[in-house]
């Protein structure tokens, strides 16, 4: 008797707390799918272009959303994932932001990027005010095709801000010379930048070169060290052959932390690129991960291997990785995959998991199964059109990861959940998020009474 009450009391509980999600947003597409152990909601919709996201000091989501600038937005938060927005306020109005966004260690300074500039501006958190007008702190990044830049503002290494800046094609031959600052990420010591002044990007010191277009960048936060990842080159050849549709893989790669002194090595593009799907022509013992040349008259597969830096990990080619951030402990690092832009080879869309140890992920470079998928469209059938395309990356200080949605304008909450094998959960109606909760808990309540009988002993 005394478990049937306490079954109950637990199931009116999570009843009385999914009952509070009153206004559920329902997506205009199939609703994404979640692994065991999290559950996840639709909270905002109706923004542009919603990239970079961040939480400032008081805990309200900053949004980078690109075409219309920097927003502030604000929750009525009614536990797990049952969230609303209570406000939705434009900080910043700036149509040329389009991705960068960072704030500094105190959270009292606010930073946004163009194509070609990082902008600066004080910001007074508990007031969600901006100066009036911004300070550039790094320019000469103008560029004809990748414009995004991404920033990340170190927590190891405070005022160390790191700056991605991509290729200015697909396949960019400015990117062999690392003074042309093309593919490559730099870091900028901003405690030394002067009232007024600002520093050209060739003068950061280089964290790494040969990068086409790395716009997903964290730190790891037990050793400091830097990941970024790579969104590959597209109309690859091999020795002639045409091996677009599996090759190359994109990249997950290591880096220095932001206060080392040493210039970074050459990552490999545009020429050096990892096989992802080793059946290709001339293989000669090609594994996944291994560097290989697109253009052997310039230079040869082994000498890739020898003068270049080999990706950490390889990722399914075309999945378009933009975004990183590690869980508290740096035990796992989320990635978001946008997914690929041909229709006729849809990939990617999804967030998912990377296992870390020792600040390294755990698996080899030649894994194929590095990946855990956690959160996803069910078919990519609709994709890249109907379907969710996940860009931002960050978690709250209840430890819930948030997601933008940048092509259907919109933010996702996922929660990870004590039990990890409780059925993955997308609350799409407060009635069918409720009948899941009742089914679940008569599940276990029934195996709870079933087990103990003394048959079963």
């Amino acid at each position: 008797m005394k478990l049937e009450q306490t079954i109950l009391a637990t199931a009116l509980f999570a009843v009385g707390a999914l009952a509070k999600c009153e206004n559920v947003i329902v997506p205009a597409y199939q609703a994404p799918t979640l692994a065991n152990g999290w559950q996840g909601q639709l909270v905002g919709n109706g923004f542009k272009k919603p990239r970079t996201l961040h939480f400032d000091s008081e805990g309200n989501l900053i949004i980078l959303d690109a075409g219309v600038g920097v927003r502030r937005v604000k929750f009525t938060d009614n536990g797990d994932t049952c969230l609303e927005i209570s406000e939705n306020k434009l900080l910043v109005d700036n149509k040329d932001l389009n991705h960068g966004l960072a704030f500094s260690g105190d959270g009292s300074t606010l930073y946004a990027s163009t194509e070609a500039v990082v902008l600066a501006w004080d910001y007074d958190a508990k007031a969600g005010t901006v100066s009036s007008s911004p300070r550039t702190v790094i320019k000469g990044m103008s560029s004809n095709d990748h414009l995004t830049r991404t920033l990340m503002m170190s927590k190891k290494s405070d005022g160390y801000l790191t700056v991605s800046r991509g290729s200015g094609e697909n396949f960019d031959v400015d990117a062999e010379d690392p003074s042309t600052g093309v593919s490559q990420i730099r870091v900028f010591d901003l405690n030394k930048l002067s009232d007024g002044a600002s520093y050209d990007f060739t003068s950061g010191r280089l964290l790494g070169w040969g990068l086409r277009n790395s716009v997903g960048v964290a730190e790891d936060p037990n050793s400091g060290l830097i990941y970024s990842v790579e969104t590959s080159v597209d109309s690859a050849t091999r020795n002639g052959t045409n091996i677009e549709k599996n090759n190359p893989g994109e990249e997950l790669n290591m880096h220095s932390r932001a206060s080392d002194t040493s210039t970074g090595g050459n990552y490999g593009y545009p020429y050096c690129y990892p096989i992802w799907d080793t059946d290709v022509p001339d293989n000669e013992g090609l594994r996944t991960g291994d560097l290989f040349s697109v253009d052997e008259n310039h230079i040869t597969d082994e000498q890739c291997e020898e003068q270049t830096v080999e990706p950490r990990l390889v990722f399914p080619a075309h999945t378009s990785p933009l975004n990183l951030v590690f869980n508290s402990d740096g035990t796992t690092l989320y990635v978001s995959f946008r997914g690929s832009f041909n229709p006729k080879n849809p990939v990617g869309y999804m967030v998912s998991s990377v296992a870390f140890s020792n600040g390294q992920p755990s698996a080899s470079v030649s894994a194929n199964d590095a990946l855990t998928e956690i959160f996803s469209n069910p078919n990519h059938d609709a994709c890249p059109e109907g379907c969710f395309r996940p860009v931002g990356l960050a978690f709250d200080a209840q430890g819930r990861l948030w997601v933008s949605a940048d092509s259907t304008g919109e933010i996702y909450v996922l929660k990870k959940l004590t039990d990890a094998t409780a059925p993955g959960a997308f609350i799409s109606s407060p009635t069918r998020a409720v009948r899941a909760t009742l089914r679940a808990l008569a599940s276990r309540a029934l195996w709870s009474v079933w087990l103990p009988l003394p048959w079963r002993r």
